[in-house]
């Protein structure tokens, strides 16, 4: 991904944590998702599990599943997903199977384990890594603000 160091990761995992917060006040579980393409923002989406009543409706498998529909494959290849937490295993199959080019989210599923309860589940890079695909990740941008949405809506 050739741009991908000149991104400000900062700004956009801000954007997915503020669609996160609009998510818990609205009563859906606090996570947020954005796709960024040559700097632009070009699709969001937040989680909507309760409002929709579908237990999948996460917001980083919402956007692979747009992306794939939605996007050439060069153009996916070029994308990156922006996320207020790590994405869960199930949310990681859907990005290796969409084709987006890279992650990158503030709190990861061991921190939110560790800091909350529960279980972390598998990494997404180690998903990435068997899959075949080199999908570049980056964690712990902007870690504080995510872990204190998590204990916002807890």
């Amino acid at each position: 991904m050739s741009d991908f160091d000149s991104l400000d990761h900062e700004k956009y995992v801000q954007r997915a944590i503020d669609l996160a917060r609009k998510a818990g006040e609205r009563g859906d579980g606090h996570y947020g998702s954005i796709l960024v393409r040559d700097d632009d923002i070009v699709l969001e989406e937040t989680n909507r599990e309760n409002t929709e009543d579908d237990i999948a409706l996460h917001p980083e498998l919402t956007l692979a599943r747009r992306a794939e529909r939605e996007l050439p494959p060069d153009a996916r290849a070029e994308t990156v997903m922006y996320t207020s937490t790590e994405p869960c295993p199930m949310c990681a199959g859907g990005i290796v199977i969409s084709g987006l080019g890279a992650v990158v989210y503030s709190v990861s599923g061991e921190r939110a384990a560790a800091e909350f309860g529960g279980a972390p589940g598998v990494p997404c890079e180690e998903i990435f890594e068997r899959s075949g695909r080199d999908i570049e990740v980056v964690g712990g941008v902007l870690e504080a603000d995510g872990l204190a949405l998590h204990r916002e809506f807890r």
